[in-house]
Parts: C-alpha cells; sequence; structure tokens
C-alpha cells in the first residue's frame, strides 16, 4: 500500500471517527435533558465546598424582587403567588436536581409572558419576561450548564429562546426587540457555566492523571529499588557461591588418598555451584548498576562508623549506641540495615534540618535492630523535588529478610525508623 493510500485511509478513520462522536453527542442531548435524576452542584472554587447558601440567598431576594414585579403585572392575586412560586423554587430545586428546575422555570417563564398585562410605565424593558423573572431562570440556566455537556446546554438555551419567541408570536402586543437583549444574557450565562463546567473537568482528570503518575512513579521507585537489592545480594551470594566452587576444588588435595567417591562427590558440589553461579550471574547481571565498577564490595556495618562521619562534616549532631554482643552476621543482614541507616540518616538530614540524630544498633539472640531517631527540625525544611520513597525501600528491605520496619513521628515532634531483622539462616532465606 503506498504512502498516498495510508494517509487516504488514515484520513477516512479520523472522518469516520469525528462523525461517531458527533452522533454520540447527538444522542447524549435527550438523555440528559429529559432525567429526573439527582446531580448535587458541585464544589465551587471560590464559594467553597458549599456554595448552597449563597445561591439559596440569591434565590430568596431575586423572588422577593420577583413578587413585587409580579403584582403590577398581574391581576389576581392567587396568579401573583402561583408564578412568583413557579419562578423560585426552580433556582433551589437546581441545587440537587437542574434538568427538572430548568423545565420547571421555563414553563413558569413561558406562562408569565401569556398572563402578564401589557407593559405600563411601571414595568421594565425586558418585556415579555419581567427583570426579576429573567435573572431566575437565568441562574437555573447558569447552575444546568454547570451540569451537563455543552452541546446541551446550547439545546436548552435554544428552548428557552423559543419559549420567548412563542410569547411574542401568540400575543402581538409584546416588544420582540427585548428578546435580543434576553438571548444575551441567557447565553452568557450558558458560555459561563459551559466554560466553569469545562474547567471542572479539566482539574479532575487533571487530578486523576496525577494519581495515576504517583502510583506509576510509586510502581517504578519500587522495582528500581528491588533491582538495586537485587544487584546487592547477587555480589553477596556470588561470593558466597565461589567460594563453595574453590573449597570444593581444593578439598581433596587436604586429604590423603581420597576415595573415588569423595573426589566425585566433590566435584559434583564444585559443578553445581560453578552452574548455580553462572545461572545467577547471567540472570541477575543484567541487573548491575552502572554507577559503580562491577565487583564493588558491599558495605557492612563495619563502615557504620564511616557513614556516621560524613554525616556529622555535613553539619549534623549525630550520636550512637551498640548493645549487645557484636559479632557477624549474614551479608544480607548486614548489607540491609547499612541501607536502612543511611536512608533513614538522609531522611533526617532533608527533612529535618537542625536536629539531632540518634543511631542505634542492638545485636539480639536471633535479630539485629537498628533505631535512627531525630529530634524536631531546628528551622523549616525546604521544598523537596517530587514524592520521596525512601521508607518505601526500606521497608521492602526489612520485609525480604522477614523483617518489620517500623516509621513515625515522636512525640517531641521529632521521626523514627525502626527495623528489626533477623539473623538465622532460615529468616534470611525466606522470601
Amino acid at each position: 500500500m503506498s504512502r498516498v493510500d495510508l494517509v487516504k485511509r488514515g484520513d477516512g478513520e479520523n472522518g469516520r471517527g469525528g462523525r461517531e462522536q458527533t452522533v454520540a453527542a447527538l444522542r447524549a442531548i435527550p438523555r440528559a435533558l429529559f432525567t429526573l435524576a439527582r446531580d448535587p452542584l458541585p464544589r465551587s472554587v471560590w464559594l467553597g465546598p458549599l456554595p448552597h447558601f449563597h445561591i439559596v440567598l440569591l434565590a430568596a431576594l431575586l423572588a422577593l424582587y420577583n413578587a413585587n414585579e409580579n403584582t403590577r403585572i398581574l391581576a389576581p392575586s392567587s396568579t401573583v403567588a402561583l408564578l412568583t412560586a413557579l419562578q423560585s423554587v426552580p433556582a433551589v430545586l437546581a441545587l440537587s436536581r437542574p434538568v427538572p428546575a430548568w423545565w420547571l422555570s421555563t414553563l413558569a417563564l413561558f406562562l408569565t409572558g401569556l398572563l402578564a398585562d401589557e407593559p405600563g410605565p411601571g414595568t421594565t424593558g425586558w418585556w415579555p419576561w419581567t427583570l426579576s423573572a429573567l435573572l431566575l431562570h437565568t441562574l437555573v440556566l447558569f447552575l444546568l450548564a454547570l451540569r451537563i455537556r455543552p452541546l446541551a446546554a446550547v439545546v436548552a438555551l435554544a428552548v428557552t429562546l423559543l419559549a420567548g419567541a412563542a410569547c411574542i408570536v401568540l400575543d402581538a402586543g409584546r416588544r420582540p426587540q427585548a428578546v435580543v437583549w434576553d438571548a444575551l444574557l441567557l447565553t452568557l450565562a450558558v458560555v459561563l457555566g459551559a466554560a466553569l463546567r469545562q474547567g471542572r473537568v479539566a482539574r479532575t482528570r487533571l487530578a486523576e492523571q496525577q494519581e495515576l503518575t504517583a502510583d506509576e512513579r510509586a510502581r517504578r521507585t519500587l522495582l528500581e529499588e528491588r533491582g538495586r537489592i537485587a544487584r546487592e545480594l547477587h555480589d553477596v551470594v556470588a561470593h558466597h557461591m565461589s567460594v563453595v566452587s574453590i573449597q570444593a576444588q581444593v578439598a581433596p588435595h587436604l586429604v590423603e588418598n581420597p576415595s573415588p567417591e569423595l573426589r566425585e562427590n566433590l566435584a559434583a558440589i564444585r559443578g553445581s555451584a560453578v552452574e548455580a553461579l553462572t545461572e545467577l550471574r547471567r540472570v541477575l547481571g543484567v541487573l548491575r548498576s552502572e554507577e559503580g565498577p562491577a565487583g564493588a564490595p558491599q558495605p557492612t556495618l563495619a563502615q557504620l562508623g564511616d557513614l556516621v562521619a560524613t554525616v556529622r562534616g555535613a553539619g549534623v549532631a549525630v550520636t550512637t549506641a551498640t548493645t549487645g554482643p557484636v559479632r557477624p552476621l549474614p551479608p544480607g543482614v548486614e548489607l540491609s540495615a547499612y541501607r536502612i541507616v543511611q536512608e533513614a540518616l538522609s531522611n533526617a538530614m532533608r527533612h529535618a534540618p537542625g536536629a539531632a540524630v540518634r543511631v542505634e544498633t542492638a545485636y539480639g539472640a536471633g535479630t539485629l535492630a537498628v533505631r535512627v531517631t531525630n529530634s524536631a527540625p531546628g528551622r523549616p525544611a525546604p521544598p523537596s523535588p517530587g514524592a520521596g520513597h525512601g521508607i518505601l525501600g526500606m521497608r521492602e528491605r526489612a520485609a525480604m529478610l522477614g523483617g518489620d520496619l517500623a516509621t513515625g513521628p515522636t512525640p517531641d515532634g521529632g521521626y523514627e525508623v525502626t527495623a528489626v531483622l533477623p539473623t538465622t539462616p532460615s529468616a534470611e532465606a525466606a522470601p
């Protein structure tokens, strides 16, 4: 297929898609204007979460003005009361059911144009409607445009103007030139309502997109942290597998006259170790970080003093304490403990400037506990770009070893990070 054919085909598909969207929008108009469904007034940017009080107050003021105008153009008092109620109630009803309120207000507006007497000296220039009735209907139409699609709001505006035109046709005494001003005011209400609705829809979609972006960023950060942990554990496991392979190779030379069975078993052990090491490097080798050289030694708790010294050099007051007999721990435990302390110190420096920090390590019978606490910050923390996920990584490290991580504020206004990591081989091997 030629490029021209592809372009024509694409244009045809876009045209069909546009026509389908137009047909769908036209079919949605009857569903939007013929419904009794409840549609509460949404939150207002200027009036706060509950703009209903302001709408009810405005409707009450317009109702009083409307009752005064109706007494001048309608003779029977019962008719005045009925039309005043029909014109005022929709403004309040539109807070929860805008479509029925608009139909009721349109009917009241039509009846006002038919039942009103000829314009006299005391009437306004908005004939065939009074100014108060027009303002009440404008308010209802505005509240309707806030909730329905712009195309449906335009149709509602057209129906309202047709009601005014019908009043002029049915009574030749009306002044048709006033309908132009009516149309301008009502059109302004629809345009403003539709614009505010589009802005609200855009803000809602933006908030949803930001939420999805934040979730995706957290998921990506978690995957990156898992990849970093996998790289570090790969180095630890690869070291031990290499030691097993070397020991299996050397073992026959340490025994005088080893039996063929022993040589065969040691050779099998070495072969399995080499095969496992090769497979491990094949699967996890691609996760190696490009920031450092391959095979770089991973930090342990023995380097914790250097880490604390670096933080002190940055102007942070750090104290340390160790309880229990210090002993060598499995490399994975030492590495995870070091990273947790490193991240906690980094968070304290970033989010609690001027605070004093204390790092505690406790060696138990089968566990290692690390605790990093900081006092209340001495000054406001500078804004942090983006959302941090350090705690997520620390929790992932602790869970990987079968341990627990607890974080939260302290009573004195500081913050605390506590991790308890099992040191038994069975716990360390748990997924």
